[in-house]
């Protein structure tokens, strides 16, 4: 595989490994754009594994799937007593990724004061445990990912504008799977590999234009999903339409 973890030799590919290689070694704040499914997630492995952080930790926080004060928790901490349940003290991501990176996944799913208190800790380079009344300097290159359009956001009043301009000192967009299907075999081979361990299956030419024609709106994972449950379901010598 790809040292980067990406698969595909299409040139939108190519110019990604590429913009990845040039910006992993240079500590600034990154934001992935692209649609669900298009390997936001390691776009961001990648980053850090040719950062100059790559022995320090690297976090990932899903900001979508967590409720606001929950996530205010999970990203700064809490003392104990700090709420209902709080029955003891707990370090947060942040804290964690000292000295790492940590990547924020569809961080524009975050509130308005989430992103508030999210900027302040880009801003000072410190953080406040919910409850307590000290901070506390951390050192942490943030990688921050969206399937949404932050700008489109920050016009209507939904995202803030200084919080934008926080993360995306860089900015890599993802091409979507339907417009690179010169990557379509490869891919397909990559993930019958992983999921046919006893290599039963092929995919005969009829099955690949069928495939090809598809527009994959869930992209890269979407494909992969198909190709599991293909190979569970089929289970026999050859995956057709």
């Amino acid at each position: 595989m790809e040292p980067t973890g990406l698969i595909g030799d299409s040139a939108a590919m190519r110019e990604l490994r590429r913009r990845i290689q040039r910006v992993a070694p240079q500590d600034v704040t990154v934001l992935i754009q692209g649609e669900s499914g298009t390997g936001k997630e390691r776009v961001a492995e990648a980053l850090h594994r040719g950062s100059r952080r790559r022995e320090g930790p690297l976090v990932k926080v899903n900001c979508a799937a967590l409720a606001e004060g929950v996530l205010a928790s999970e990203l700064f901490g809490h003392e104990r007593g700090a709420f209902t349940g709080a029955d003891r003290r707990r370090r947060g991501r942040f804290e964690i990724a000292d000295g790492g990176t940590i990547f924020l996944d569809e961080i524009g799913e975050m509130s308005p004061g989430m992103q508030t208190k999210l900027l302040r800790v880009l801003q000072e380079g410190e953080l406040r445990r919910v409850g307590d009344t000290a901070t506390r300097k951390i050192e942490v290159r943030v990688i921050a990912a969206s399937n949404r359009d932050l700008e489109a956001m920050v016009a209507a009043g939904t995202f803030r504008k200084d919080l934008l301009y926080r993360i995306r000192v860089v900015k890599i967009d993802l091409p979507p799977l339907r417009s690179r299907p010169e990557d379509l075999t490869t891919l397909v081979e990559h993930f019958l590999a992983r999921h046919d361990k006893q290599r039963r299956l092929t995919v005969s030419a009829a099955a690949m234009r069928a495939l090809a024609r598809y527009a994959w709106p869930g992209n890269i994972r979407e494909l992969e999903n198909v190709i599991e449950r293909c190979v569970l379901q089929i289970g026999r010598a050859s995956c057709r339409e």
